[in-house]
């Protein structure tokens, strides 16, 4: 990460510390070029809010969303047990993630095998940053930009976190506006249930071209996302349509790391 210097858990245990959160990476903001920038524009911000955290390093390991979701119980319980002994290990109370599958498994499928800890979306985190006064928020050069928000199904239908992303862009001083499918009538970005894996099938239109259009259809500037798989499909559906050189897609940690320049 070059100058971003993250401690991992076993560093800080060694000095006698317990960080305020685990960053919990995830394999896409961990492996994936493009999730690599929303890891840093995150690392970033929790640095300028004076967040005391840290990361498994390679400790972690996938939580096992894509082998649940593909049907593979097994792998899923061999991967999550593994996490627990290590998250219990180090005695972890909060996890945050950039990664809403990650978020929705480490949440709602880990406490049934022993892994009980408070659980938060990036955006709730800093969403909880701002209100204790230790994030400040500016538009920057997104000041009057039109930005549309794709609910990621984890995040919205499965977990009903529609707000604190919202309430996120909307501190950047930009014109939100909604799509005609969104929070609970939200579509797929088609990456969910493990189909992020695969080709897709025969048909007459690939779902992430069928959400890149009714994004499409706000005239947006950009297509905030707070999911690395969604952002995967939107940013392919958006070079499909020809649009990548005036509509960006990036995520919300991205768009507040950018707007304050850090």
């Amino acid at each position: 990460m070059g100058e971003l210097k993250v401690p991992t858990m076993a560093e800080m245990m060694a000095e006698g510390r317990q960080p305020e959160v685990l960053f919990w990476v995830g394999c896409a903001g961990s492996f994936d070029d493009r999730a690599k920038k929303i890891t840093r524009a995150l690392v970033k911000l929790l640095h300028k809010a004076g967040v005391e955290f840290a990361v498994l390093g390679t400790e972690e390991s996938c939580t096992g969303d894509p082998a649940k979701r593909a049907g593979n119980e097994f792998l899923f319980q061999m991967q999550a047990v593994t996490n627990i002994e290590v998250l219990n290990g180090y005695e972890v109370k909060k996890i945050v993630t950039a990664c809403p599958h990650c978020f929705n498994t480490l949440k709602n499928e880990y406490p049934s095998l022993g892994g009980n800890y408070e659980v938060m979306h990036h955006t709730q985190f800093l969403r909880s940053l701002l209100e204790e006064g230790r994030l400040a928020i500016e538009g920057g050069k997104f000041k009057g930009k039109r930005i549309t928000y794709h609910d990621p199904c984890y995040l919205g239908r499965a977990n009903g976190v529609y707000e604190a992303p919202r309430e996120l862009i909307r501190k950047l001083d930009v014109e939100l506006v909604e799509m005609r499918k969104c929070k609970k009538a939200g579509l797929c970005c088609g990456a969910g249930g493990a189909q992020m894996f695969k080709e897709p099938e025969k048909g007459n239109k690939d779902v992430n071209i069928e959400r890149t259009e009714q994004a499409l259809e706000t005239q947006p500037d950009v297509i905030a996302a707070g999911c690395p798989f969604c952002n995967t499909m939107m940013t392919d559906g958006v070079k499909g349509k020809e649009k990548e050189a005036d509509i960006a897609v990036m995520d919300i940690a991205e768009l507040i790391a950018n707007a304050g320049e850090l």
